[in-house]
């Protein structure tokens, strides 16, 4: 690493520990892996509290299926890398049917367009998500028909 600024390593560093880049030279392989699989499971307890019936969905294999998922993507905080992986399970025919509720309460009461942080709707929305209905009108959010 040498010739490198340690602004540079340090990025370096944060890209390999959180977005799947490879290890940075002078680095022990083993030791890296382990804080890269501990911030990855810190990380899914985090998006568990945020998603509880979508952790709860995964059951024991949670941590599992939420690192696999992000082992190559940044976070992008809790509540929308939870918001995105339920987007993507959803996509895949793959969201467990307990997180079905979850993700249409959330797309009904808050805009996210998957770049710019969540901001609540203003008007009433309609939203549905693998079969779970969601009704927002004045800030409130009912769930008339569950998976």
């Amino acid at each position: 690493m040498t010739g490198r600024s340690l602004a540079d390593q340090q990025a370096a560093l944060v890209e390999a520990l959180t977005a799947g880049r490879p290890v940075p030279e002078g680095f022990d392989s083993f030791r890296f892996e382990a804080a890269r699989l501990a911030l990855l499971r810190k990380r899914a307890g985090e998006v568990a509290r945020q998603w509880p019936m979508l952790a709860a969905g995964f059951g024991d294999r949670w941590k599992r299926e939420f690192s696999g998922w992000a082992v190559t993507r940044p976070t992008q905080g809790s509540l929308r890398d939870g918001w995105d992986l339920a987007r993507d399970l959803t996509r895949r025919g793959a969201l467990p049917p307990a997180a079905a509720a979850e993700l249409a309460e959330r797309e009904a009461a808050w805009h996210y367009d998957g770049a710019s942080s969540p901001r609540s709707r203003r008007f009433p929305a309609v939203r549905i998500a693998a079969g779970a209905v969601a009704v927002q009108v004045a800030g409130r959010v009912w769930l008339p028909r569950r998976p």
